[in-house]
């Protein structure tokens, strides 16, 4: 499991379903009655230049948060390797994320633990956005 996967799952926990079940299967594998995303003909994958968390901001329209849109701009370097955002950002948090998986070893271990590193990033742009914000008032 990488970025793209974990980046979209911490986002239907967070904003989407409170109580997901995620079941982790082998490549090529669905789940009878499973909503599958990230993976080879999901319901929610990539689209055009899109990576599934893009896709997902859009279609559940959370791409009106702008902290969400920081969050996708880094998932989006990270995952498609394209550039197209530029985010310094996507080095720092590609090498924790591999860190991460290597050290733990465990999928399930790996999302838990990286939620709380996306629950911190959405935190800190969060803040940025209000203060932005409380700026264009002024």
């Amino acid at each position: 499991m990488h970025i793209d996967r974990i980046a979209s799952a911490w986002l239907i926990r967070r904003f989407i379903d409170e109580r997901p079940r995620f079941y982790y299967v082998s490549e090529g594998e669905k789940i009878k009655g499973g909503i599958h995303f990230d993976m080879f003909e999901a319901e929610f994958t990539h689209v055009g230049e899109d990576c599934t968390f893009e896709t997902l901001i859009k279609q559940f329209g959370l791409n009106v948060n702008p902290a969400l849109q920081e969050i996708a701009e880094i998932v989006h370097d990270i995952d498609l390797k394209d550039g197209k955002h530029n985010r310094l950002e996507a080095a720092g948090l590609n090498s924790i994320v591999r860190g991460m998986g290597k050290l733990l070893g465990d999928d399930r271990q790996l999302l838990n633990h990286c939620s709380v590193i996306f629950d911190g990033l959405y935190e800190q742009f969060s803040r940025k956005s209000d203060l932005e914000k409380r700026d264009e008032k002024n």
